[in-house]
């Protein structure tokens, strides 16, 4: 498997997962012409997307452009029942994917065939989006049956025994580290906001994070985890470094052998290889690089409720 974050914040979510000849966008939270250039930049093109697979509907994992795109060109779309409704409300393309046979559903803790090798796993998380899943994916990769696995968990406001289960033996963690108390705290928000975002039903916190990434690794087996990718930093309540430095508490000794990668809203993410040992154990390479943040446009159709802000 490959895995490159294309963007991760609140003005569009993007990444590209590939396993072997199958190509898959987890949400699509950027325009089509955005996604082609980020997706250029890790070595690939529309042509190779088979699929989208859709975490929730708030407006910044999904673009109306986009979905249109995905009718012109055929591609799937993956999403809940639950999540119908919202789209029909704000998007004509989905109600035309829909017409064309192109939405498939997937429900939560039920195995999903996504591609010849591809696996997931749909786990629901707790965020005020609607039904809300963070995703496990396994491909089996060799004769041998060694599997390679990723958990990609962003936007949710807590988390729980259930959730580390699931997220157990991994080789790459993209994670949500959405903000920092103190800063959410005296951003001067109104208080409904910071409220919202602070919420069980909001967005983790650095804090938060670290504590789950610290369980994660009490249930996995050791040295199994390579690489963790740090999803939907806020722009005005967080920091990179706040950000790392929680990670890295977390990690404690195991930092450096374990990478950690900060995601950009404005550009694609290293590439990031997992592959299989002969002791079954995964390995997640890539050249991480510090990129700067900066405010990015926002989304070209209306905010859902609660969005504004995140």
């Amino acid at each position: 498997m490959q895995f490159t974050v294309l963007g991760s914040g609140s003005a569009g979510n993007a990444s590209l997962l590939r396993a072997g000849e199958f190509g898959l966008l987890l949400d699509a939270g950027l325009g089509p012409r955005q996604l082609a250039s980020r997706m250029a930049g890790a070595g690939a093109s529309w042509r190779q997307i088979h699929a989208v697979l859709l975490t929730h509907t708030h407006s910044d994992h999904w673009n109306e452009r986009t979905l249109t795109y995905l009718l012109r060109l055929r591609i799937p779309l993956y999403c809940h029942a639950d999540h119908h409704a919202s789209l029909l409300a704000y998007s004509p393309a989905f109600d035309s994917l829909r017409g064309e046979n192109l939405v498939h559903g997937y429900e939560p803790d039920q195995e999903l065939a996504l591609g010849p090798s591809l696996r997931c796993r749909p786990i629901r998380l707790r965020h005020d989006g609607g039904l809300t899943c963070g995703f496990r994916f396994e491909r089996h990769g060799d004769f041998f049956g060694q599997v390679s696995a990723l958990g990609y968990v962003s936007d949710l406001g807590c988390w729980g025994p259930e959730l580390i289960r699931a997220l157990g033996d991994v080789d790459l963690l993209a994670l949500e580290f959405n903000h920092d108390v103190a800063m959410e705290r005296g951003s001067g928000r109104s208080s409904r906001l910071i409220a919202r975002v602070l919420g069980d039903d909001g967005h983790l916190s650095n804090a938060q994070a670290a504590a789950l990434l610290r369980a994660m690794l009490q249930r996995s087996t050791p040295g199994r985890l390579r690489q963790v990718i740090q999803l939907h930093l806020s722009r005005e309540c967080n920091h990179p470094d706040l950000a790392l430095a929680a990670a890295q508490e977390a990690l404690g000794e195991l930092f450096g052998a374990v990478g950690v990668h900060t995601a950009s809203q404005d550009a694609c993410s290293p590439t990031f290889h997992l592959d299989t040992g002969s002791n079954g154990n995964g390995r997640a390479k890539g050249q991480p690089r510090r990129r700067k943040r900066s405010g990015a446009a926002r989304p070209n159709h209306p905010w859902l409720p609660g969005m504004e802000g995140e």
